[in-house]
């Protein structure tokens, strides 16, 4: 597998953080986990349930080596968000997310989790949304 970065990027791999000095093309020649810059989030960002759960797959990711505080908040921020949800469509994904995190595929559950704020988002009423109504 082949990751460009640019200058001045950041990679996260098995519990390492790179940051290159110049446009570099990276070549993976075995299996790593990895995670690329513009698909972490910053804690400042991580308002919403779905945002929060994203967040702390995250760290798992980032950190593999300090775990233990991480997937026992996963474990309680997914019971809590499976028992709170009403859509099936939150349901189903959560339940794929679970599925995922239990076999160590973490970022599998984090690509599921950037899916499902739409949907959140679509339940909690968006600004734009609320903008409109008000408007009306």
């Amino acid at each position: 597998m082949n990751i460009s970065l640019r200058k001045g990027e950041k990679i996260y791999m098995n519990g390492a953080i790179f940051r290159v000095d110049r446009k570099v093309c990276i070549e993976l020649l075995n299996d790593v986990t990895f995670l690329l810059e513009n698909h972490v989030m910053p804690l400042d960002e991580a308002k919403t349930p779905m945002k929060q759960l994203y967040f702390v797959v995250q760290t798992m990711l980032i950190a593999p080596n300090d775990t233990v505080a991480a997937v026992d908040l996963c474990a309680k921020l997914l019971s809590s968000l499976q028992s709170a949800a009403g859509d099936q469509r939150l349901v189903e994904g959560l339940a794929r997310v679970a599925k995922h995190i239990d076999e160590r595929r973490l970022f599998e559950a984090l690509k599921i989790v950037r899916s499902l704020f739409p949907i959140e988002s679509e339940l909690l009423g968006s600004p734009s949304a609320v903008a409109q109504e008000l408007n009306a």
